[in-house]
């Protein structure tokens, strides 16, 4: 089981990927294209030209783990514009979840991260 917490880095891909790609392939474009290290304990985030899934890819320490959503009807609607100067969008957990129910992490009214504690 992945356990997604909110110290972990997740990393989504701008960029659209061949979904015929498998682990060593999407480990190859986190190296290439992102300029990260697969084995660094990041999430990555792939969608397919047509953004009716997503792959999400991480190492655990022991291995990597692989997992797909795809939609079984319609496209996941939002995505980042694609700019030669960002190859790659930070998001937080909660953002990730909005995504994975194909939601807007951008549109989502939430709360800060963390708020300044008064003493």
């Amino acid at each position: 089981m992945i356990q997604i917490t909110p110290q972990m880095r997740i990393l989504l891909a701008v960029e659209e990927v061949d979904f015929r790609k498998g682990i060593d392939s999407l480990c190859m474009v986190c190296r290439t294209e992102l300029a990260t290290d697969p084995l660094s304990g990041a999430v990555f985030i792939f969608v397919n030209r047509r953004r009716t899934a997503i792959k999400i890819l991480t190492y655990d320490g022991q291995g990597f783990w692989l997992c797909q959503k795809r939609l079984s009807r319609g496209r996941f609607r939002w995505w980042p514009k694609k700019s030669q100067a960002r190859r790659h969008r930070v998001l937080a957990v909660h953002e990730l979840q909005l995504l994975m129910w194909n939601g807007n992490p951008v549109m989502a009214g939430v709360g800060p991260l963390w708020k300044k504690v008064s003493v």
